[in-house]
């Protein structure tokens, strides 16, 4: 099939989700989304694109297999250990002069980022006084993130991220191994919500002292890049702090003036005031 048609079909794919279901992915990096249906395409058994999307019209049960494919589940405990540790040495120090503290991971996938997170402030006295919110897109992703459940073989990883992050503990005291998995403990979802929020059309919910964005804007083009740090900025509290991922930059965005430098190895900016 001409690769022309197919461009076509992706169009009127990406617009019949957004018109059906308000899924809108029409603003992320076409090449992405382009390769991630295909695959869709080949692994599911269609011949087409398009008798994809004529089946996720009339088939709501197909919508949540279709997301699998258009959002990324790929991450890991305390990944880019450096990250971590430098929220640890740099920021959390800044943070804990504040009584109550609102931490936003945008984009949580399967939860890796935020059980993460919710260690890190527990091992350094902030849990008890964190609100963390969990958003993402993938209702399944977010379900998997809540039961806090995953595979035994990928822990020896999360426990090495863990330790080059400067834990003060060992992760371990935090999870229950038992049948293959590794189900982390009820207390540290205490603190957290959990809930759909989309980047692309949700609007500002509450005021953050950290945003953690990491790894996701790398699939938005750049008028959705602009639109999501505009909405980081706009949820920060003064002098909040915004943490993206390693190939993630704010050096391009028409917000860059709203945030300074933190910590810039770490791609960790902090909220400049006007």
């Amino acid at each position: 099939m001409p690769e022309a048609v197919v461009d076509l079909e992706i169009q009127l794919l990406l617009e019949a989700l957004y018109q059906r279901y308000h899924y809108d992915f029409r603003h992320y990096a076409r090449a992405s989304i382009k390769r991630r249906l295909v695959q869709a395409r080949d692994q599911l058994g269609y011949a087409t694109i398009s008798a994809m999307q004529d089946r996720v019209l009339h088939d709501a049960s197909m919508l949540p297999r279709l997301l699998d494919y258009l959002t990324v589940q790929v991450s890991e405990m305390f990944r880019d250990p450096t990250y971590f540790r430098a929220l640890r040495e740099k920021v959390l120090p800044h943070l804990k002069t504040y009584p109550s503290l609102k931490v936003w991971i945008a984009g949580s996938s399967t939860g890796e980022e935020v059980y993460s997170l919710a260690i890190l402030f527990k091992e350094e006295g902030l849990y008890d006084r964190t609100l963390f919110y969990a958003t993402d897109i993938n209702p399944e992703a977010l379900a998997a993130a809540e039961a806090g459940v995953y595979a035994l073989d990928r822990i020896r990883k999360f426990t090495e991220n863990h330790q080059k992050s400067g834990g003060r503990s060992s992760l371990s005291d935090y999870y229950t191994a038992a049948y293959g998995r590794a189900v982390f403990d009820k207390s540290l979802r205490e603190r957290v919500v959990f809930s759909d929020h989309s980047l692309v059309t949700d609007a500002v919910f509450a005021e953050m002292h950290l945003i953690s964005c990491r790894n996701v804007m790398i699939y938005f083009d750049r008028p959705l890049q602009d639109r999501a740090i505009g909405l980081f900025r706009d949820s920060l509290a003064r002098k909040g702090f915004l943490g993206l991922g390693s190939k993630e930059s704010l050096r391009f965005s028409a917000h860059a003036g709203g945030f300074s430098d933190f910590v810039p190895g770490e791609k960790i900016y902090q909220r400049r005031e006007p």
